[in-house]
């Protein structure tokens, strides 16, 4: 059954009926450059981009009833995640795999925390590398090595990082048989702790430092993927969010918030701190399936491409500020042409449902310090941006709770965090231990002919 987003809009705030696509049915997944076949699950996570350099996007929008949302004591976290997954994965894999792989991917805890009156923080770090991106990298690796068994060849596995990517990514396909890793970063521009997380596990690992910013990187990762002496000479794949094996299971995160929110007659509000834009987009996604959520805040840094457009109308790219919240350095976000999409192009409907807001360093500090001081909470810089939102949002409608997306743990910016509190962050123990590691990395030019020697060499 195919689901008109224009349908979903229509009837988003009735009572769903549950519609669920049946693992017998099949589930494509469309260019948005529209130039391409559509791909089934499997396809789409191999090939990571379609050939006309479009982002892959679901024919189908799942649906859901409020009782699987509201009516959910007689099934597990794990479970429901399976559910919610299994429509987009459909005929590509076996249910019995597929839930062991949500198994794995939601072996942390995200915890929703009070932190001030009608604002929840949702903790998204627990995970090994203390990042939110450690569920969408957990899931693709398992999901990737699984096809790449099938396929029985090596995938190079290509990614552009801002910062926490690169780290989950490495995490996620260390040790992956048959998967070679290439992560690009910006020189200077990742958190000393980030720098660590990228650069200290060798062997299936690659890091190559980039004398530019993520836009540079992300740009030469998309050459790379246009160029045909690459694209005949590998099996090359991406694992930034533009993979839609890494975007569609940061709809958990979503699940598991609304499962803890306390109050099921009033929806909350949610401010997710929004760089390239594939976390809040999956959020916006399971609420187009039915979960319950009042509003989206995308919170920005300087780098406000996306508030001027809703602001303005008008979508103008620029150069990516340097800023404290890094991993939201970027001045041409891929994944908002899935926002749009979802919502027909139409920025009134998609106004209606979401909004979005930048703030400077000098209040992302104030933010930290206030909420340190007079709730005893610690917020990393990208947290901070999202709290500010969702208090701001408060103060314009009075009645309103809500929660704001904690992305990653403090200590990952503990060179901005600690001098703003004025105290020491304790390192947990998977940061301890690679602190001391030596760091591995080529740095490079910004420059794509520099990137095609080297992944032609690899």
């Amino acid at each position: 059954m195919i689901i008109l987003f224009a349908y979903l809009l229509a009837f988003a705030s009735a009572t769903l009926i549950a519609v669920n696509i049946k693992s017998s049915e099949k589930m494509n997944f469309y260019s948005l450059n529209r130039q391409s076949p559509a791909v089934d699950f499997k396809t789409a996570t191999i090939n990571g981009q379609a050939p006309d350099k479009g982002l892959y996007f679901p024919e189908q929008i799942p649906q859901f009833g409020k009782d699987f949302f509201n009516n959910t004591h007689h099934h597990s976290p794990v479970e429901l995640a399976f559910q919610m997954m299994q429509p987009y994965v459909g005929e590509s894999m076996a249910e019995d795999k597929l839930y062991s792989i949500v198994e794995q991917t939601l072996n942390f805890p995200i915890p929703l925390v009070n932190v001030s009156q009608g604002i929840s923080s949702l903790e998204m770090y627990h995970g090994n590398t203390l990042a939110f991106k450690d569920i969408g990298a957990r899931f693709m690796s398992r999901c990737l090595g699984h096809f790449v068994a099938e396929e029985n060849r090596k995938v190079t596995v290509l990614v552009a990082t801002s910062g926490d990517t690169g780290g989950a990514v490495a995490d996620g396909f260390y040790g992956v048989d048959g998967v070679e890793v290439v992560i690009l970063f910006p020189s200077g521009k990742v958190s000393s702790v980030q720098k660590k997380q990228l650069t200290t596990f060798g062997g299936n690992i690659r890091a190559l430092e980039v004398k530019g910013n993520f836009d540079d990187c992300q740009q030469m990762v998309k050459q790379a993927f246009a160029d045909q002496d690459i694209q005949s000479s590998l099996f090359l794949t991406s694992a930034n969010s533009i993979n839609a094996a890494r975007w569609l299971p940061q709809q958990f995160f979503y699940l598991m918030a609304c499962l803890q929110w306390p109050d099921k007659e009033h929806p909350p509000v949610i401010s997710v701190p929004s760089g390239n834009f594939g976390n809040i987009c999956a959020g916006l996604l399971a609420m187009c399936s039915g979960l319950p959520v009042q509003h989206f805040i995308a919170a920005c840094n300087a780098n406000d491409t996306v508030p001027q457009f809703m602001h303005s109308g008008v979508y103008e790219p620029r150069q990516a500020i340097p800023t404290i919240s890094n991993a939201m350095d970027v001045g041409h976000p891929s994944n908002f042409v899935r926002i749009l999409e979802l919502f027909a192009q139409d920025r009134a409907r998609l106004s209606s449902h979401f909004s979005a807001v930048s703030y400077s360093d000098e209040a992302t500090r104030q933010a930290i310090s206030m909420v340190n001081a007079q709730h005893d909470y610690l917020m990393d810089p990208h947290g901070a941006v999202a709290y500010l939102a969702m208090k701001d949002y408060q103060l314009q409608h009075p009645q309103s709770a809500g929660l704001f997306a904690e992305t990653a743990h403090p200590v990952k910016f503990y060179d901005v965090v600690e001098p703003v509190v004025g105290k020491k962050i304790p390192l947990p123990p998977a940061i301890e231990k690679i602190m001391d590691k030596p760091e591995i990395a080529q740095v490079i030019d910004p420059s794509f002919d520099t990137l095609k020697e080297y992944l032609l060499c690899v």
